[in-house]
């Protein structure tokens, strides 16, 4: 992300719940020069918990129940990083993430939820069904249905848990199995449930005229509730009661009590009894004042239900306090209402209404609820415009010592008076895990005035470059990708990969949040080096206004060993060992049009190591191979079809795509970079034949850390395929063939 404003402060949010959707909007309407947000979540889609059960009955979509975190996040301006934190070190003020470095803060919020309490009862994990995490729970729901259709004779389920979350989930979840039944054909008189709670009575935090209605509609739907039923152990068939009987079951849904996860007592923070974070009434931590947590992992000093609608209304406060907190103002106490409105929902489109000693039900509250749900999803899915300009004024976050520091910004020089100091370089890279390797001679072990490479004999050293400008705001991976970007070229080549040198170019801030990017990034394009033997030698690193990275990288192979572009045969088939699509889905990200999945899902991607691939390529007689880059599908390939002399068929149909690329192609969506890669248009035949196909522009789409394209003999292409599935290339498929060269048309055919 581009700005003029050095960072001064980081805000860390940990959790993507109902209270920090809220802090990423109004951070989004009302943002602070120099503070950087930095989210960290486990799910790129928060589902709003009030539309769950409509849902899960079939009311909705997913997408219409999900809050899609990426254009959200990008709206506020802050960092997304995917990953569950799994501890903090409050004295360093780091969170912890496996599988990436930590990440410094100077304000901390959780709002990461609860889960069921199943740890406690024997056989709960194994064999039932907890509703939290719900991403998991919604796997399981998708399966349970299926079980559901394909079983024969009677199918018996119980819900464990008597609160508004176990009632609604017996009556959607039947509301939904029997509409499939009844779709094929089905005896809905086979599926029976039974709803279990240990206590003396449903619904225990509603008035009795809300239980009445609850137990009327239970009954009617022939769901058994059975009250002082304490499960004490869950077995692959059934539940084993407090008092002995046992209750037969082919499925168990886990509705029960809330309970926190373990790290937060772990990482030394205040928690109350059952390891809930303790704040106090400004929801700051009682034990760390920069700590925040809201929503269910928060323990108030006056107790409320673990309810998504007190994270709602905590949301507005706790993003006044992160504010003033940053500029020593006093903190404003959160007041949770004493009677909250409830519309519980029955699984059909009806609901009971509670408050307080008030109770009604009816088809119109069904309504009621469902606008009320969707103008609350519409702040969050329907984002207004990016606000303008603030200004630099940051004089209410800003100390003494960082004052001084950003004083010294605008005198920064030019040339080498742009370079991170040598401090902080010196810093960073003896963070760094030590890079050996026998043929460098002298690299960032023993820093000199260059690196130093031997080249042995019989062998040939290739060379590539990248370098280009972030284009997601979390530099670890970024660094990631870019080193997988840069060693593609490498790879394609056949060769293997022994060194790189460092491009980077990190955004002003303080001293301490330079270094802190400098080491996510290279420690991103270690962790990408380190598993394919090279090493990183050196390097040059500047600062700017924008996080830019590339390697210089070097590689090793026999002369007789090397691979070319040039080299395809006719008879050959085209393999490609990864979906296109990331040029148009960043270009989306970046106006706010992509879904966080979408996203993800390419970066997921573009983390996969083209190494394997080249290998197996290689093994199977790869006559010619290249990696898919800037140039598109269609650039790369006709680069192919010069050096090898050769036309091919591309089967426009069988080019596997990245989810969400045909849908942001046709909103119109394209990559800064694909007009120049459409004038190859003329290496196509009849060009104007498949304009209108919707897959067809994306054959011109830039690739980052794209797969690889090779040919390889016909009759050992599908033990190839089959390899590279293997492997983990789980889209690698053939999309063409090799064929003679004709002079008298152009080298491409595109069939549909």
């Amino acid at each position: 992300m581009k700005t003029d404003t050095p960072v001064l402060k980081d805000i860390v949010l940990v959790g993507g719940g109902h209270a920090h959707v809220s802090v990423l909007r109004m951070f989004g309407m009302k943002p602070i020069p120099g503070v950087r947000l930095t989210v960290i979540t486990r799910d790129i889609h928060t589902p709003y918990s009030g539309m769950l059960p409509g849902y899960v009955a079939g009311h909705y979509d997913y997408d219409e129940v999900h809050i899609d975190l990426g254009p959200l996040a990008r709206f506020a301006g802050a960092r997304l990083y995917h990953g569950e934190v799994d501890g903090i070190d409050p004295n360093e003020q780091l969170v912890h993430v496996p599988g990436r470095p930590p990440v410094h803060y100077d304000l901390l919020s959780i709002n990461t939820g609860s889960r069921p309490r199943t740890i406690d009862v024997p056989g709960a994990l194994e064999h039932a069904f907890p509703v939290k995490p719900i991403d998991k729970w919604l796997r399981d729901w998708e399966a349970l249905q299926t079980r559901v259709l394909q079983s024969q004779g009677d199918f018996r389920i119980a819900v464990i848990g008597g609160g508004a979350g176990g009632v609604e989930l017996a009556l959607s979840t039947q509301h939904r199995l029997r509409g499939l039944l009844r779709a094929q054909a089905d005896d809905v008189s086979r599926l029976h449930y039974m709803l279990l709670t240990d206590g003396p009575e449903i619904l225990p935090t509603h008035n009795a005229g809300v239980r009445r209605r609850f137990m009327r509609v239970l009954g009617e739907r022939g769901i058994e509730v059975q009250t002082g039923g304490k499960v004490v152990e869950v077995e692959a068939d059934g539940v084993r009661l407090e008092n002995g009987e046992f209750r037969s079951a082919d499925a168990v849904l886990w509705v029960t009590m809330a309970a926190a996860p373990e790290w937060p007592a772990k990482s030394g923070l205040a928690v109350d009894d059952e390891g809930f974070i303790a704040v106090d009434r400004a929801l700051r931590s009682k034990s760390h004042p920069e700590i925040f947590a809201a929503g269910d992992i928060a323990s108030l000093p006056d107790p409320r239900p673990k309810s998504g609608v007190f994270a709602v209304r905590q949301g507005p406060v706790l993003t006044q306090n992160l504010r003033r907190a940053l500029a020593g103002r006093p903190l404003k106490p959160y007041r949770p209402q004493k009677n909250f409105l409830g519309l519980i929902s029955t699984g059909d489109p009806y609901a009971i209404a509670s408050r307080g000693n008030w109770s009604w039900e009816g088809k119109l509250l069904w309504k009621w609820k469902d606008w009320i749900d969707r103008r609350f999803m519409q702040r969050f899915n329907e984002l207004p415009g990016m606000p303008g300009e603030t200004g630099p004024d940051i004089s209410g976050i800003a100390d003494k010592e960082a004052i001084r520091e950003l004083s010294t910004l605008a005198m920064r020089c030019g040339g080498c008076g742009a370079k991170v100091g040598s401090t902080v370089l010196s810093r960073v890279i003896n963070r760094l895990p030590p890079q050996r390797r026998d043929d460098v001679l002298i690299g960032l072990d023993s820093p000199d005035d260059a690196a130093a490479f031997e080249v042995p004999p019989g062998k040939l050293m290739v060379q590539s470059v990248d370098y280009f400008r972030a284009f997601i705001d979390d530099p670890y991976t970024f660094g990631r990708i870019a080193a997988n970007h840069a060693l593609g070229d490498i790879f394609a080549m056949g060769a293997e990969a022994q060194s790189a040198l460092a491009i980077a170019t990190v955004p002003y801030g303080r001293e301490q949040i330079v270094e802190q990017t400098l080491a996510d990034v290279l420690s991103g394009a270690l962790d990408t080096l380190a598993p394919t033997g090279a090493v990183l030698a050196g390097g040059h690193s500047s600062e700017g206004a924008e996080l830019a990275f590339g390697l210089t990288v070097n590689g090793l192979i026999a002369r007789d060993a090397l691979l070319r572009k040039g080299g395809m045969q006719a008879g050959d088939v085209l393999i490609l060992t990864k979906p296109i699509g990331t040029g148009t889905l960043f270009a989306a990200d970046m106006r706010g049009k992509a879904r966080g999945r979408w996203v993800d899902g390419a970066i997921q991607s573009m983390l996969v190591s083209s190494q394997a691939a080249a290998a197996a390529l290689y093994r199977h007689g790869a006559t010619a191979c290249t990696d898919v880059t800037g140039f598109g599908l269609l650039g790369h390939l006709v680069e192919m079809t010069r050096a090898s002399s050769t036309d091919v068929r591309l089967e426009l149909n069988a080019v596997p795509l990245l989810d969400g690329a045909e849908e942001t192609v046709a909103a119109g969506i394209l990559s800064s970079l694909q007009p120049q890669n459409v004038r190859l248009r003329r290496a196509v035949r009849d060009p104007d034949a498949l304009s209108d196909h919707p897959r067809y522009p994306l054959l011109f789409d830039p690739q980052t850390a794209g797969g690889l394209l090779a040919s390889v003999p016909a009759d050992r292409a599908a033990g190839c395929v089959e390899e590279l599935h293997g492997l983990g290339y789980t889209q690698a498929v053939i999309i063409g063939c090799v064929e003679p060269r004709s002079s008298e048309e152009a080298p491409i055919q595109v069939v549909a």
